[in-house]
């Protein structure tokens, strides 16, 4: 029973973890990822969708993006959907594809991108101490109802908070990465 509750708790974190990734590959960081536009909704004959789906989106060079509709009819939707998200992205439409130049950052801006990339960050460690406190109270509970002995809910406590500690450091390892990714000139 200890160990179902250990998975379920370490799956919860992991999932708090991967959060933080995917909202972090959305910070733009001033050079060209696909990361930025693949969770962009396109309106698509009459559905929303998001990008990936309806289009082939690749790096051409360190600051363009090359987006490749599957349909040709959907290159306007594609370019209003970039133009509408807060991006701040300037799509230019050529023949039968668009690009996206990817401008650089000011110093002002850099500082505000790692500003929410902390915010981010912060979110995703609560997220964590919140399993982490669920967990444990589930292990009291257990206790209680007599399913587990004390010794067995302290080791299992103990083991919630290494796990604890280490997806903590995972988010501050991406953190950091992300943070000097950014302000690399």
């Amino acid at each position: 029973m200890v160990k179902e509750i250990l998975k379920e708790s370490e799956d919860k974190m992991h999932k708090g973890v991967e959060v933080v990734r995917h909202e972090l590959i959305k910070i733009r960081t001033g050079k060209a990822s696909t990361g930025l536009v693949e969770g962009l909704k396109v309106e698509y004959y009459g559905s929303t969708m998001p990008l990936q789906q309806v289009a082939n989106c690749s790096v051409l060079d360190l600051h363009t993006l090359t987006i490749t509709p599957w349909d040709k009819s959907t290159l306007d939707a594609i370019q209003k959907a970039i133009q509408t998200s807060n991006l701040g992205l300037n799509p230019i439409r050529d023949a039968d594809h668009i690009r996206v130049p990817i401008p650089p950052l000011n110093e002002e801006r850099r500082r505000e991108l790692v500003k929410l990339t902390k915010k981010f960050g912060e979110d995703g460690k609560i997220a964590i101490r919140n399993v982490r406190r669920d967990t444990i109270e589930h292990l009291k509970k257990s206790e209680k109802a007599e399913h587990l002995s004390e010794d067995d809910r302290k080791r299992a406590e103990s083991e919630v908070q290494k796990l604890t500690d280490k997806m903590i450091k995972d988010i501050d390892n991406l953190l950091a990465m992300k943070e000097k990714e950014i302000m690399e000139v």
